[in-house]
């Protein structure tokens, strides 16, 4: 009985442990708690954000001006289900970094936008670990 008990203990782990990887690479990739518009080149290139598969420069990435723990919260109390998604119940501030060269890292340049919106995000064992950035439904301009 020992063994079954203790492959799931190990298989628990190793979800629970490439669950933080995904969310160690949501924050670097969608959490910022200031910046203005016209950084996104510079935070872009400083966080190595990239197209993983090709190593392009990403089309276009989404910057959540709050600390780890409110966009955390959205996969509990903070949010509520949206098709495979959580929705956050508040909007938040954001900087939507846009592409505007076709050019490989580190020479990417992008224009920035100042919006807040309702965030979607998808959740795995109560941490955000993908943004989604066609979740963009309500938004305020600023």
């Amino acid at each position: 009985m020992r063994i079954p008990f203790a492959c799931m203990l190990l298989l628990s782990a190793t979800v629970l442990a490439e669950t933080n990887e995904h969310y160690k690479k949501f924050i670097n990739q969608h959490i910022i708690k200031q910046m203005s518009e016209n950084r996104c080149d510079q935070v872009i290139r400083d966080r190595k954000i990239i197209k993983t598969n090709d190593r392009k420069c990403k089309e276009t990435n989404t910057f959540i001006l709050s600390t780890n723990k409110p966009v955390r919260a959205i996969c509990g109390k903070a949010g509520k289900p949206f098709g495979q998604m959580t929705k956050s119940l508040q909007p938040f501030p954001i900087i939507v970094c846009k592409l505007k060269n076709k050019v490989r890292p580190p020479r990417c340049q992008y224009s920035g936008k100042r919006r807040t919106r309702y965030i979607v995000i998808r959740c795995e064992d109560g941490f955000p670990v993908h943004y989604d950035g066609d979740g963009d439904i309500v938004h305020f301009e600023n």
